[in-house]
């Protein structure tokens, strides 16, 4: 796979369009969890105006009072267009697609199609802390393979956990972040190749999560995982939510490997009421629509992270945060702090300033804390200055 080019002539960085005042009228999870004297540095939802082509797609439907059930395969041939421009992958199949409500509920809709109750899901800690509670809620269990040292895949411990998983005969499947939520890993095609070629060995039905996908860091190349020969049975879930900030306009894609088609047609036909017919309306508007505005938006992320490493080298040297390659989110390790298991709890009762904990992420999580760089400079750095002065109060 090869890089795309990223062109932001004429698309201002929408981390710059809006200011504190204007944000603190959301009221939205990010913007309401905390007191007003919190700034909220930490669930994954970005300070940024909608793209324009999403705005007239919804105001267009709101005006039509075109707001009943999905309906066709628009969302699905949007995203295709948009592998192929993005990711010279051309292997999305519309009749190998299924809407589903939010990547979340699709991973679960996904894992019970290939597994049963008590059966393992394997996951690589740190990580998204929703993995557990779902794996858990729908009665699987979760067996980790932690990340290596170097915060990317290790190949041993996902062997060891493959094997154990299927030792005693059973069904299996691994739960592949990709990029990687919280570190901004972006996975190798060598990576991934040997995870397809892992799972075919050891009988493991891999679901990937790639709903970062969009928000790689200018230049860095994403790997579809299911674009691998070897990814044949594999699933994937893609959505426009986290690229283009639309969480409240709930809508998704399952997509399904050559092999793995059968699989996906035996989803119960419900499952795709739960999506937003507008909310597709929207991502589709988006990844059709909105690819410039996607990438002013790539550029201030990565303009972001590089002001971060800044702020932390000047004034909070012992925080070492790891760069990553995709998402809005730095992972930051606290543990020279002498802060115990949860920093973020200390830079919020002392510098009001709200992130993500660590421990909720699995084993690695503690001593670390989630950063979201989905907001304005100013923002970041009034954080980060709040962040230090923590420390001496």
């Amino acid at each position: 796979m090869t890089s795309f080019p990223h062109d932001t002539a004429g698309e201002p960085d929408p981390l710059r369009a809006l200011d504190l005042e204007r944000l603190r009228r959301r009221t939205s999870m990010k913007w309401r969890t905390y007191p007003e004297d919190v700034l909220p540095l930490w669930v994954a939802e970005m300070d940024v105006p909608l793209a324009p082509p999403v705005v007239r797609a919804v105001t267009d439907a709101l005006a039509l009072g075109d707001t009943g059930y999905p309906a066709g395969t628009a969302y699905a041939e949007a995203l295709a267009a948009f592998a192929a421009d993005r990711w010279h992958w051309d292997g999305i199949a519309a009749d190998r697609t299924a809407i589903v409500p939010d990547v979340m509920l699709g991973v679960v809709e996904m894992i019970r199609l290939v597994t049963g109750a008590g059966d393992p899901v394997i996951v690589n800690p740190p990580v998204y802390p929703p993995f557990f509670l779902f794996i858990t809620h729908m009665d699987r269990h979760v067996l980790e393979a932690p990340l290596g040292a170097d915060l990317r895949l290790d190949p041993a411990a996902l062997e060891g956990a493959f094997r154990r998983a299927t030792a005693g005969g059973g069904r299996a499947a691994y739960l592949l972040c990709s990029p990687h939520n919280p570190t901004g890993t972006v996975h190798t095609a060598a990576e991934l190749t040997a995870v397809a070629e892992l799972a075919e060995r050891h009988g493991v039905r891999v679901v990937a999560d790639e709903i970062h996908a969009p928000l790689t860091a200018p230049g860095t190349p994403f790997v579809p995982y299911l674009s691998l020969p070897a990814a044949a049975r594999g699933f994937s879930l893609m959505s426009a939510s986290k690229g283009w900030n639309l969480p409240g306009l709930k809508a998704a894609l399952a997509l399904a490997g050559p092999e793995a088609a059968a699989d996906l047609a035996r989803m119960p036909e419900e499952v795709g009421h739960g999506a937003s017919h507008v909310g597709v309306l929207a991502h589709t508007a988006a990844l059709r629509e909105a690819t410039g505005w996607l990438d002013a938006l790539r550029t201030g992320i990565r303009d972001n992270r590089l002001l971060l490493a800044d702020l932390l080298a000047e004034h909070l040297p012992a925080v070492r945060v790891h760069p990553g390659e995709a998402t809005y989110l730095a992972w930051l390790d606290c543990r020279a702090l002498g802060l115990g298991d949860d920093p973020a709890q200390v830079f919020l009762d002392r510098g009001r300033v709200a992130l993500s904990a660590g421990p909720p992420f699995g084993t690695g999580g503690a001593g670390h804390a989630r950063l979201n760089l989905g907001t304005s400079p100013e923002i970041l750095t009034e954080a980060v200055h709040r962040m230090a002065a923590a420390l001496k109060s």
